[in-house]
């Protein structure tokens, strides 16, 4: 069964790279948004099973996007993937839920290693 994923991030070129790094075998259908607003467009149309969210991002950033789901009842697997690697924001995106923290740049490894631990991917 095909899995719905949406990746968020306001540079397209990160959009790019993170889709680069996911597992070639992985049967998914993958949708891109570039700011919060996209993101929960994305999410209410059922397009974000698994949400690899960046955190600073214009018009509504990742911490108001994990406020959102939380609102919504989150019903997204979210990986938070951010340059921002200080502990506190990394405390911060799971008590709101994240599943996991990626640091930029994402690497194949760190992905494939959250997505096995997580049981996303096999």
């Amino acid at each position: 069964m095909t899995l719905p994923i949406l990746v968020v991030d306001d540079s397209a070129m990160a959009r790019k790279m993170l889709i680069k790094s996911l597992p070639p075998e992985w049967d998914v259908s993958i949708s891109q948004a570039a700011n919060g607003v996209e993101a929960m467009v994305a999410y209410r149309e059922g397009k974000a099973a698994v949400m690899f969210l960046d955190l600073n991002m214009p018009e509504m950033d990742g911490y108001q996007v994990l406020e959102a789901l939380r609102q919504e009842d989150m019903n997204s697997m979210v990986i938070v993937v951010s340059a921002d690697i200080q502990p506190i924001a990394q405390e911060r995106v799971m008590s709101m839920g994240a599943i996991a923290f990626v640091k930029k740049p994402i690497s194949f490894d760190a992905l494939n290693s959250v997505l096995k631990q997580y049981g996303v991917m096999i």
